[in-house]
C-alpha cells in the first residue's frame, strides 16, 4: 500500500512538473473580442504544486483504453459557447495552437453556442467521425451525461477543462484541469475588502445558473465577506448569466433599486464592464463612486483598471491547450492522472495593471 502511494504521488509530481513548465495562449458570454489572444509568453498556465490536486488517480489501465499516440490520432474539442467573448476565443485558439505544435493527426472542433443539446450531440458526432479522444468545456455542470456515456462506451477518454461535470473520474471522464473557483471568490473578497476599507453595500452580479464556477465564485466571495469584513453588506444577489449585455441590464436595474449600492463584484468580466457602461450613464464614477471586482482576466477588464473605472481583477486563465495535451501524453504514457489538476491564477490591481496588459487576453 505505502509502496502504491509513493508511485502514486510520484505520478502527479511527475505530470506537474512537466505541465507547470508549458506556456499557453473564467468563463463567460460576451459582446466583444478585442485582443482576446493576448501574449501568451506572459499569460502562460500552469499546474500548482501536487498540494493543488485532489482525487484518485486515472491510469490508461484504470480507465480501460488503447494505447494511443496522438500525432496518429483524432482529437476532438467542444467548445461550450459562442466564441464572441474573449474567455472562450483564446480557449479556443489555445487547444488548436497547441494540437498543431504537437503534430495531432486531426483535430475536430465544435461549439455548442451555449445550449446543452447542441453540445450532446456534437460530442456524439465527433465520436460518429473517429475522435479517439475528446477535450470537453462542459456547458453546466449536468446533463452531459448521455454524451459522456456514449465516449465511455467507445472505450474514448475525456478530459474535461473550465468546469467540472458532475460524474464519476476514471468512468465517465479522466480528470478534470481548471481554476479553484472557491478559491477565486475569496481573493475577489480580499480585494474588495481592500478597495472598500471593509465598508460597502456589495451588489453580486451572478455567473450562468447550473454549473459549479457560478456556485463556487459566489460561496467563495459570501464566506469570505462574512468571516473578514462585517462592515460589508450583500445587499443584492441577481443573475447576469456571464453576458456583458445582462451585466449591463442587471446593474442598471440595481441603481433604480439600491442606489446606495458602492461596490459590484462581478462573476465574470463581461458583467463587471457592463456594470462599468450602466454607472458612467448613470452619472456615477465606477471605481470610485462604486468599487468593481471582477474574475477572468481579459485584456478589457485589465485596461479598465488601467482607466482606474475598475478596482481588482482575479484572473482565470483560458489557454489549457499546453496543459491539455501535456495531461493526454503523460496518460497515454501510462501515468496517473489526478481527479482535479488545479492552475494557478494571478490577480491584477492597480500596482500592476499596466505592467502586466500584455498577458491578458
Amino acid at each position: 500500500m505505502i509502496i502504491k502511494r509513493r508511485s502514486r504521488t510520484l505520478a502527479v509530481a511527475c505530470l506537474l512538473a512537466a505541465t507547470a513548465t508549458l506556456a499557453a495562449s473564467g468563463c463567460s458570454k460576451s459582446e466583444t473580442s478585442d485582443n482576446a489572444g493576448g501574449d501568451s509568453s506572459q499569460g502562460a498556465q500552469a499546474a500548482k504544486t501536487p498540494e493543488g490536486t485532489s482525487g484518485a488517480g486515472c491510469s490508461l489501465q484504470s480507465y480501460g483504453g488503447p494505447k494511443l499516440d496522438l500525432k496518429n490520432a483524432v482529437v476532438g474539442f467542444s467548445q461550450s459557447e459562442k466564441e464572441a467573448n474573449p474567455f472562450r476565443i483564446a480557449e479556443t485558439q489555445s487547444i488548436k495552437d497547441e494540437a498543431k505544435k504537437i503534430g495531432v493527426k486531426k483535430l475536430l472542433t465544435t461549439n455548442a453556442q451555449s445550449q446543452l443539446s447542441k453540445q450532446i450531440s456534437d460530442i456524439q458526432d465527433m465520436l460518429s467521425q473517429g475522435a479517439q479522444f475528446l477535450i470537453v468545456a462542459p456547458l453546466n455542470s449536468d446533463g452531459l451525461e448521455p454524451a459522456l456515456k456514449a465516449a465511455a462506451a467507445k472505450k474514448v477518454p475525456v478530459l474535461t477543462i473550465d468546469r467540472k461535470v458532475n460524474s464519476t473520474a476514471c468512468k465517465d471522464y479522466v480528470a478534470f484541469l481548471g481554476s479553484d473557483f472557491v478559491e477565486q471568490g475569496k481573493r475577489a473578497a480580499d480585494a474588495m475588502i481592500e478597495a472598500t476599507g471593509g465598508k460597502a453595500k456589495v451588489a453580486i452580479l451572478l455567473g450562468a445558473s447550473g454549473n459549479n464556477v457560478t456556485t463556487d465564485r459566489t460561496k467563495g466571495f459570501v464566506d469570505q465577506i462574512a468571516a473578514k469584513a462585517p462592515g460589508i453588506e450583500i445587499v443584492a444577489q441577481q443573475t447576469g448569466e456571464f453576458a456583458r449585455d445582462k451585466g449591463q441590464q442587471v446593474m442598471e436595474q440595481l441603481i433604480q433599486s439600491k442606489p446606495d449600492i458602492t461596490a459590484v463584484y462581478a462573476e465574470n468580466d463581461e458583467m463587471g464592464l457592463g456594470a462599468v457602461t450602466a454607472l458612467k450613464a448613470a452619472g456615477k464614477k465606477p471605481g470610485n463612486d462604486v468599487k468593481i471586482v471582477s474574475v477572468d482576466g481579459t485584456r478589457n477588464a485589465v485596461q479598465a483598471l488601467v482607466n482606474g473605472e475598475y478596482n481588482a481583477v482575479i484572473e482565470s486563465n483560458p489557454r489549457f491547450g499546453p496543459l491539455a495535451f501535456a495531461t493526454a501524453q503523460k496518460f497515454y504514457a501510462g501515468e496517473e492522472i489526478p481527479e482535479n489538476v488545479i492552475i494557478s491564477d494571478r490577480a491584477y490591481d492597480a500596482t500592476n495593471a499596466e505592467a502586466s496588459l500584455g498577458g491578458a487576453y
